[in-house]
């Protein structure tokens, strides 16, 4: 209520207040103050046309006061003063003609009479409530307590509390929370305890060096049998040396004997080259171990290196997630600042609204304690409108809020995340791809590579990757030994990013550069010899067909269809015997030996020189008219409708629509050797 009781104009209590007609109060001094007084013989519409004076922009209309349909509001200038409650007011000008005075709230303006501000009626109900007002402040206030005088905690962030305990040695007072967070009784501050060093214990021990006992003489070399006798001679057979005696026995009579001389420069010379073969291993066992540890210090500067490079790249990574962490995080700021503007500027707006409803029903109530008649009807009409106009105001989503307190924004890091764990090291080098052999025809693409650079390991593969032609994910394609493909069924008019990659029992090395190909635009085909039947004959470069036996043979296009919609003609040339040739599309493993359209790999239409009829899977459906010499049949496969339309000399017949007509066709014909077709018009 205390709003109401203020003065728009001073921001104080109403000091005698006046009641304008707008139903609106200003204390009385303060009317004085914003009291307008335009030039002297001057109307206000010349004022507003005009424009030559700061105050020219007052409308002192009188008749504004009493139209129903007028607005009410006055033209003004707004002045750069403000009121201590927000309202702008007008500086006083000199005393002249005509006077007019402005709302300072509603902003409607009123001409005073010769009467000045005693013409407008002194609210004194309104000073009546002002002083009862002051009577219950001034009551209030005197009954006011003393602050106690205990000691505050110092240790308390905002708003001290009074402290319970006192600590001697820290001389710090404290409350009970701070206390326990603070200066808790248990750790160094509980009990200080000094604790010792662990005892180093003095490992080791004296060393005992080993000696080699001294070796005895060596007796001279005597015979085993005979030991007063030394050895002279060398068995061969026996392979031991052998003396005089031994040799009278007779045991190694038979044997072959040898001087001991002879067969002792003999082997040292056997031995001698011997050892020169150790002596060269032994050397390039010398020369292999510097260049191990040759090797070992390269490995170990390399190793360096690569580490360095190693953290680089992951600190390059680190950096990368950490200025993407910042940007979303500014994302999530700002969408967090606007959530808390949005719901600050509802709470300001409403708690203004909920201020204006409160002080507007306590001022009501204490309008209906009064009991002087007069008094009330003099302002009951304007106070009932302000009610009912301030009920509007609380329309149907006012006290609904206008965000929600969610967050909207997920993070998405379950791919991110994979690919962190898939993360790891490439084998070899990456092959090589050879522009100037890569290359495309129709909707076939032939690609080749080759390594730059030899690996430490051999290679076992390499795995071929094209996209989906749309900038997708990639798929293999290829993955085998050869170092040149060709992919055949591509989308026509489409671009392929191309890639490739070397593999061996290690693990899988890393990708080559990506290559760009185009297929074609359109498809210019003729007739495959290779996926043909053994009776087809084929000629004018694989333009014209006919067939040796009289069943009906298969014979396919070289283009391969997957989307998109095609159409192309073949040419009746040669019409024997009203056969039953079929024209159409095929996968790729359709039967050979049969009637297009008789197994559930082919879509057709067969036609004799009377009547035709679309074909799948041995099933008949619309009969249409036939054929003859010099016929032109055209295809149309629409692969997005997944429908077949064919037309006999312009004629059209279908379409045809076939759920199953999806995946990746090529032009098919059948027949025998009673017709002969030619392929007039490629595909369009």
């Amino acid at each position: 209520m205390e709003e109401e009781l203020k003065c728009p104009v001073c921001g104080s209590l109403f000091k005698e207040p006046i009641l304008l007609p707008c139903s609106h109060n200003v204390c009385l001094m303060c009317a004085r103050n914003i009291t307008v007084q335009t030039p002297d013989g001057e109307t206000p519409v010349q004022s507003r046309a005009s424009g030559s004076s700061d105050y020219d922009y007052l409308d002192m209309d009188k008749m504004s006061l009493y139209s129903e349909t007028d607005s009410g509001y006055g033209s003004f200038t707004p002045c750069q003063l403000k009121s201590p409650n927000g309202v702008r007011v007008f500086p006083p000008v000199l005393p002249q003609r005509h006077c007019s005075l402005t709302c300072p709230l509603c902003h409607r303006s009123v001409s005073l009479d010769e009467r000045g501000l005693r013409g407008f009626p002194r609210n004194r109900l309104l000073e009546s409530i002002v002083a009862r007002c002051q009577q219950n402040r001034a009551s209030s206030s005197s009954s006011s307590s003393s602050s106690s005088g205990a000691p505050k905690c110092q240790l308390c962030d905002r708003n001290p509390v009074d402290a319970t305990v006192m600590c001697e040695q820290c001389d710090v007072y404290y409350c009970g929370a701070c206390q326990q967070r603070c200066h808790p009784s248990r750790g160094p501050l509980a009990k200080h305890r000094l604790v010792p060093p662990p005892r180093q214990v003095a490992a080791g021990g004296a060393a005992m060096a080993s000696g080699q006992p001294p070796v005895a003489a060596r007796k001279p070399a005597t015979c085993v049998d005979h030991e007063a006798e030394n050895f002279s001679m060398y068995c061969c057979s026996c392979r031991a040396p052998v003396c005089t005696k031994c040799l009278e026995e007779g045991r190694h009579g038979k044997h072959d004997v040898r001087p001991l001389a002879v067969m002792w420069k003999q082997h040292k010379c056997q031995l001698s080259q011997a050892l020169n073969g150790v002596s060269d291993k032994a050397k390039d066992a010398k020369e292999f171990l510097v260049q191990l540890k040759n090797m070992l210090q390269q490995i170990q500067e390399n190793g360096v290196e690569f580490e360095a490079c190693f953290v680089a790249q992951c600190d390059s990574l680190i950096e990368a997630l950490t200025r993407q962490k910042a940007k979303l995080l500014t994302k999530v700021t700002k969408e967090k600042e606007y959530k808390l503007k949005v719901v600050r500027d509802q709470i300001t707006h409403c708690t203004m609204k909920l201020r204006q409803t409160t002080g507007m029903m306590e001022y009501c109530l204490e309008v209906l304690k009064e009991n002087d008649p007069s008094g009330f009807l003099q302002i009951s009409d304007a106070l009932i409108k302000r009610v009912t106009s301030s009920q509007d105001q609380w329309v149907k989503g006012a006290l609904e809020p206008k965000v929600s307190s969610d967050f909207d924004l997920v993070l998405n890091t379950d791919s991110l995340l994979q690919t962190i764990l898939q993360l790891d090291f490439c084998h070899g080098k990456a092959p090589f791809l050879q522009l100037e052999k890569c290359c495309t025809r129709n909707n076939s693409a032939t690609l080749a590579w080759r390594v730059t650079a030899p690996t430490s390991t051999p290679i076992d593969g390499y795995i071929l990757e094209l996209d989906d032609g749309n900038g997708g994910q990639y798929r293999e394609v290829y993955v085998g030994r050869e170092t040149v493909c060709t992919v055949d069924g591509l989308h026509f008019n489409s671009s392929y990013n191309a890639r490739v990659k070397a593999y061996n029992t290690i693990g899988v090395g890393p990708y080559s550069k990506t290559v760009v190909l185009k297929t074609s635009d359109v498809a210019w085909f003729t007739f495959d010899p290779s996926s043909a039947h053994r009776d087809i004959v084929l000629s004018n470069e694989n333009l014209t067909v006919s067939c040796n036996s009289y069943d009906d043979r298969v014979v396919l296009g070289t283009a391969a269809f997957s989307k998109g919609v095609h159409y192309w003609e073949v040419r009746i040339d040669r019409y024997d015997n009203h056969p039953d040739p079929a024209f159409g599309v095929a996968r790729i493993n359709t039967i050979k030996d049969m009637m297009l359209g008789k197994d559930d790999k082919a879509w057709a239409m067969y036609v004799d020189n009377n009547r035709s009829w679309f074909m799948h899977n041995n099933s008949h459906t619309n009969r249409y008219g036939g054929i003859n010499k010099g016929s032109t049949v055209g295809i149309l496969l629409d692969l997005v409708k997944r429908t077949l339309t064919f037309y006999i000399n312009q004629k059209q017949h279908g379409p045809t629509a076939f759920e199953s007509l999806d995946g990746v066709f090529v032009p098919a014909v059948s027949l025998n050797r009673n017709v002969q077709v030619c392929d007039t018009e490629w595909e369009k």
